[in-house]
């Protein structure tokens, strides 16, 4: 069954978009890749690269001692904390008052996908800086690319105004192909992080025990998300992002993103052939 079918049989019940390429860039299979989804967590991905680039111009180091603290400027005027309720990373609430390295919420930010932690590396790294470092990257043909970082998670009001965080497959795909080509110290770093993922009910499910995949997903109502560089040891490298805003059960949309990683993962060795 092809990436196609298995999108015909949910059609109708929301939009999935997807990219699959290699990691010069260019894709082999698009659906509706450069059509916007709320971001979720995805789009932490662009805050650590854009953190990165800072780390690189001397700006900030990882080492650097942070304060934790639930309090931050709403990019609608105002202050806002995070909800600990859908935050699912205990580890950087348990360090409320207390003073931790930056990269260490790096890792919470991209591994556990913490809230807090990543709010606090947004603090750090700015909302224009993040969003730039998206910006830049994303892939399509677009004059005005869709994918947009312009508030942290659970600012509300925000929200409420319509500041809202938004991805298209196409903008995740071309994070992922800049950290997987990124050279030196930081490019490592990025990618070690994504390896180091410990939500992987999306694209490594159904793939062989042990393959490495530098992915980041997101989740919310309606929303179930993942992106990753997924290196088969026979095979070169590929980049896939699927991205669903659906009225699937949850699970459901999890075994979707997991079905078409699959089938991407049996023609690794002619991904041109992927329908």
């Amino acid at each position: 069954m092809g990436i196609a079918e298995l999108l015909q049989q949910v059609d109708g019940s929301g939009e999935f978009g997807v990219w699959l390429g290699r990691l010069d860039g260019k894709p082999v299979f698009v659906h509706e890749a450069e059509r916007p989804h709320y971001s979720a967590s995805t789009m932490k991905l662009p805050v650590a690269m854009a953190m990165m680039r800072k780390v690189d111009a001397g700006e900030l180091v990882l080492d650097q001692p942070v304060t934790v603290h639930n309090d931050f400027e709403s990019a609608a005027g105002g202050r806002f904390g995070v909800n600990p309720d859908e935050d699912e990373a205990p580890a950087t609430w348990s360090r409320l008052g207390e003073q931790v390295p930056l990269g260490w919420l790096a890792t919470e930010m991209i591994t556990r996908s913490s809230n807090l932690a990543t709010d606090l590396v947004l603090e750090q790294v700015g909302v224009a800086a993040a969003h730039q470092a998206l910006a830049e990257s994303t892939l399509g043909s677009s004059p005005q690319p869709a994918s947009k970082i312009q508030r942290g998670i659970d600012d509300g009001a925000a929200q409420r105004a319509g500041i809202s965080n938004l991805m298209s497959p196409a903008g995740l795909a071309g994070v992922l192909v800049a950290v997987g080509n990124q050279e030196g110290a930081s490019g490592d770093y990025l990618r070690d992080l994504l390896a180091g993922n410990q939500w992987n009910g999306e694209i490594p499910a159904q793939l062989p025990p042990g393959t490495r995949v530098e992915h980041k997903n997101g989740w919310d109502t309606r929303i179930r998300h993942d992106g990753g560089i997924v290196r088969p040891a026979d095979a070169d490298p590929f980049v896939l992002v699927v991205c669903t805003t659906s009225d699937l059960p949850d699970a459901d949309a999890q075994k979707l993103i997991a079905a078409i990683a699959l089938e991407c993962w049996n023609s690794r060795h002619d991904l041109g052939a992927v329908r």
